[in-house]
């Protein structure tokens, strides 16, 4: 991906893409996600959710500093970072009604633990001074806290990214593999500590920053050399899809998510690779022209994360609702991908209209928020460098 002057469309689409997917891998029951990137690599979308927030981040930290001041860049990532805490809250009280709703109805999904609901009712007033500080991240939560994170240190990193891109390379590596031991330094209520480690996965927000700022150059990818890349690429993406489809015949252990493992960022890097050959050749372009509200949905992805994980959590508790016993297979399966369907759907009009009420808005604060828009998670600046 290059480093225009503008927004980049296929940046958006690949992110509304994200979005989606990351709402409906979170629908145990759902049909469509048999056929996402978990399923056939090492790494899911929230390998690209965290690069894709980097490249933004980066963007926009450019964008900002070129017009203004690093003072001024300073201040609106730190009014970012409290905008994604609130998200998170916002995140959080969703996940914890929605246990007490699997709890009222007498249900119990494999998600219900996570939800924090009977932690909540067994200490009510412990539990929600976890959750306020962060000790304790109800499920689809907890990736936001990590983002809390990122959008603070992005003033110091993305300077430092753009001026020393192999130092700030061998920095997150080195970060990376001591970031297990470092886990235990975070506030967390659970021994095993956050989800998602984020001494271990700001390696895909610093890889995201770097092909932002550094971009690998159009002649290079389309050399003898850019094309034994590619060959080398497909041929592992190919080589994990195998051994995912017909090899493993056990879940993958937690904390090789929790911590990254390099597994994961060897699958995601030959993807993305690859996905890198698609946008330089016009590919996601293309697709993005067709499918404009997967752009939308990438270009409002706070909004559109929040309500993702209630609507995913909502698709459980319905199908976990319906009496199966009144279902031959073929109903419960298209009941199942009928709520795919519907979640896609309402994703979809959550943008649209999300994007309707930033439009109505008065000319000077869309003017001022254009210049600030971030990426951790939502979008890139609508202005270049």
């Amino acid at each position: 991906m290059h480093a225009n002057a503008g927004r980049s469309v296929e940046v958006d689409f690949l992110r509304g893409v994200v979005l989606i997917v990351i709402a409906l891998d979170h629908i145990p029951a759902s049909v469509i996600s048999h056929i996402t990137l978990h399923v056939y690599a090492y790494c899911d979308a929230a390998e690209v959710f965290v690069f894709l927030g980097g490249y933004a981040s980066a963007a926009a930290y450019c964008a900002m500093t070129a017009r203004g001041s690093a003072a001024q860049a300073t201040r609106r990532f730190l009014r970012r970072a409290f905008e994604i805490y609130r998200a998170y809250l916002l995140t959080a009280a969703a996940m914890l009604l929605a246990g007490l709703g699997m709890l009222a109805l007498r249900i119990h999904p494999a998600s219900l633990p996570y939800t924090d609901a009977p932690d909540l009712l067994a200490a009510p007033l412990h539990a929600l001074f976890d959750i306020v500080t962060l000790r304790r991240q109800p499920y689809l939560a907890a990736v936001l806290p990590m983002y809390v994170v990122f959008a603070l240190c992005t003033p110091a990193v993305a300077p430092f990214v753009r001026k020393h891109p192999l130092a700030a390379l061998l920095a997150s590596v080195a970060l990376w593999l001591y970031a297990p031991a470092l886990a235990h330094l975070l506030p967390s209520a659970d021994p095993i500590g956050w989800s998602f480690n984020p001494w271990a996965w700001q390696l895909m927000f610093v890889l995201g920053m770097l092909c932002r700022q550094h971009p690998i150059p159009a002649a290079f990818q389309a050399s003898r050399t850019g094309r034994c890349l590619s060959a080398l690429a497909l041929a592992t993406a190919l080589a994990f899809a195998a051994f995912k489809l017909w090899g493993q015949g056990h879940p993958e252990p937690g904390e090789m998510k929790q911590h990254l493992a390099a597994i994961r960022v060897v699958s995601f890097i030959s993807i993305a690779w690859l996905v890198a050959q698609l946008v330089r050749i016009g590919w996601i372009g293309a697709l993005a022209r067709a499918l404009p509200h997967v752009v939308t949905v990438g270009r409002h992805g706070l909004i559109c994360f929040v309500s993702g994980t209630g609507l995913s959590i909502a698709a459980d508790v319905a199908l976990h609702a319906a009496d199966p016993t009144f279902l031959t297979h073929q109903q419960a399966l298209a009941a199942a991908l009928s709520v795919d369907i519907l979640t896609i759907a309402a994703v979809l009009g959550i943008a649209v209209a999300a994007a309707a009420f930033k439009a109505q808005r008065p000319v000077a604060t869309r003017a001022s928020n254009a210049d600030v828009m971030l990426a951790t998670p939502t979008g890139e600046a609508q202005r270049g460098r």
